[in-house]
């Protein structure tokens, strides 16, 4: 059966697409009863060494919770556009608040920055994402979220190894078993730590001798500060920075892992945005706009035929060339509003850092959205959370609470994310046409990206690795 066909019948259905191509959700593979589950941790955790008091209050405690898993398939990192997911976590009032908090907390900061190398500003940016500092740590049962995550056999692996370091908390008395309450995930405290990670990285960051990441903020700042460091943080290098590309730019080259200097990035033509772009963009305001206008008539032209398109089960050769020429005269315009940056080369090395300083291109809504060069000090970033659109955010919350520029860039960002079920959908459709993902899971991976650039590349559009609701709706009219 064609995807063209199985569209027909409802392209929408998770169900007839898992028949088609033989792949499931985790979700609804066979699972062990989770009492029975229980039992076999509770053997596991005492021949671990933690002992029999702590672990059967645990598992006395524990209770299944089906709402986490739902949690855990709709995490805003993953499904929301990366300018909507940002500004629905930055806005003028989280900035004054992290300005007002560094000052309250400078002298503990002075002395953590000098320490560990990891900057104030940062670590306030951190504390705001996570709990908009302090204000909501969660209230969700930590044991009985990550007995549930373990269970559900999607991550099973890592969140068993995070309840038993709950546990080794509790014994340790670190934590104690009716108020250990976090998020659905299993964070806790003012910076959300997992257990594993406190146990790994904190430390006593006011000199009581206690460790308390809940209720003491030097603890929890010097924690932070340390794990960073840990995990690679080098002191006095950038996390990011926004970048102008140029319109012949290669976007298949526009990843986390594709690394280049520099030197070499300015000699493809990427640029700082920085203050010298703003001028160059106040002064073509009155062109941008005349040709933003295009461009969203022209897109929303294009849109409007792909859903049409997806009525019929296959495209006539005469369609499918008119719409190859109106996506062509996208790129056209899109092209057009590019902002000349050669004012910008001549300051390149004062903008930018070292020309040695390793770096990559990553374009969080794709080739029409904001483009960032991220370095060495993304991947420590990455480490606390996965997630590029987090990262992303907590950087720029960052500089702005030290004064820096925001975000600029984007202003012609395709709108819109895929759901878990739609993700899952678009990889088993990559499957079907060749372009391997692997086992969908409804996140969009390396190997996801991967496939999705491949694809891109055959259809000769823009390989930017996006996967975006117009891309969707491509591949199952194909």
């Amino acid at each position: 059966m064609s995807l063209s066909k199985i569209r027909l019948l409802n392209s929408a259905s998770i169900f007839l697409l898992c028949l088609l191509f033989g792949v499931f959700p985790s979700a609804v593979s066979a699972q062990e009863p989770f009492a029975d589950w229980l039992n076999e941790l509770k053997q596991e955790a005492i021949a671990a060494g933690i002992s029999d008091k702590s672990v059967t209050a645990s598992i006395n405690h524990i209770q299944l919770l089906p709402d986490v898993i739902k949690l855990d398939q709709a995490q805003p990192e993953f499904i929301s556009p990366f300018l909507t997911y940002y500004q629905r976590r930055v806005d003028s009032k989280k900035i004054t608040l992290g300005l007002a908090l560094l000052l309250e907390h400078e002298v503990a900061l002075n002395k953590i920055e000098a320490q560990y190398g990891v900057p104030k500003a940062l670590l306030i940016a951190f504390w705001g994402m996570e709990t908009n500092y302090g204000r909501y740590q969660g209230d969700i049962d930590t044991l009985s979220a990550l007995a549930t995550l373990a269970h559900d056999g999607r991550r099973s692996a890592f969140f068993r190894n995070q309840l038993l370091d709950a546990m080794r908390m509790i014994d340790a008395g670190y934590a104690n078993v009716d108020q250990f309450k976090g998020s659905w995930a299993g964070a806790f405290g003012n910076m959300q730590f997992m257990p594993t990670t406190f146990m790994t990285y904190a430390v006593d960051g006011d000199g009581d001798k206690q460790i308390d990441i809940i209720n003491s903020m030097a603890d929890a700042f010097a924690s932070a500060a340390n794990y960073l460091s840990q995990v690679g943080w080098v002191k006095g290098e950038p996390v990011m920075m926004e970048v102008q590309l140029p319109a012949n730019f290669a976007w298949q080259n526009a990843q986390i892992n594709v690394r280049k200097s520099v030197a070499e990035w300015s000699e493809l033509g990427v640029t700082a945005m920085q203050s010298t772009e703003v001028v160059a963009i106040l002064n073509n305001q009155s062109l941008n706009a005349v040709n933003d206008k295009k461009l969203n008539k022209s897109h929303s032209s294009f849109a409007h035929l792909k859903s049409r398109h997806s009525k019929v089960s296959h495209l006539s050769a005469k369609r499918a060339n008119k719409n190859n020429l109106l996506y062509k005269k996208i790129v056209k315009i899109n092209a057009d509003t590019a902002v000349n940056t050669s004012a910008n080369k001549a300051a390149i090395t004062t903008i930018f850092p070292s020309k040695n300083a390793q770096a990559a291109i990553v374009l969080p809504q794709g080739w029409r959205g904001p483009a960032f060069m991220v370095f060495d000090n993304f991947d420590a970033v990455m480490d606390w959370n996965r997630s590029v659109n987090y990262a992303l955010t907590v950087a720029q919350l960052a500089k702005s609470i030290q004064g820096e520029a925001p975000i600029l860039g984007g202003k012609l960002a395709e709108e819109g994310a895929l759901s878990f079920q739609q993700m899952f959908t678009l990889q088993a459709a990559l499957n079907h046409q060749g372009f391997e993902v692997g086992e969908p899971d409804g996140f969009p991976g390396i190997q996801t990206q991967a496939a999705i650039r491949a694809y891109q590349l055959s259809q000769k559009i823009p390989a930017d690795g996006y996967a975006s609701p117009y891309l969707l709706n491509r591949l199952l009219s194909d």
